[in-house]
């Protein structure tokens, strides 16, 4: 998630977006998966919808960098623990939500993999 509107102050100010990006409620997540229900060398489908009207729906495949190389790049600088997560960017379909909308976002991937979860925005 991130405020668009404070966003565009601290970009125009010259400021890190930081503050855009972790505010309380921003990253809202569900139960993690384990490592070994993914295989990093294929393609994992990541999507998202608004109130049922799917907004993103991306592939690992697609990515600058892959997962793997993400982690070994990140790991030499910053200790990786159970539980952290790694945020990368956002694919195209880029848009507002307001309070009440219903968001779904899932994870599809070999080995029948399946993950949703959904919440509302407060």
């Amino acid at each position: 998630m991130t405020s668009r509107k404070l966003q565009n102050e601290l970009k125009d100010q010259g400021h890190p977006w930081l503050l855009a990006k972790g505010f309380d409620t921003s990253c809202p997540c569900g139960d993690f998966i384990d490592k070994s229900q993914i295989n990093l060398s294929s393609s994992v489908n990541l999507w998202l919808s608004v109130n049922g009207q799917m907004r993103h729906n991306g592939h690992t495949r697609d990515m600058i960098f892959s997962v793997a190389d993400l982690i070994a790049y990140i790991s030499k600088y910053i200790t990786l623990e159970h539980g952290d997560l790694i945020l990368t960017g956002t694919p195209a379909g880029v848009g507002p939500v307001k309070r009440g909308d219903r968001i779904e976002a899932g994870i599809n991937g070999e080995n029948q993999l399946q993950y949703s979860m959904k919440f509302n925005v407060s």
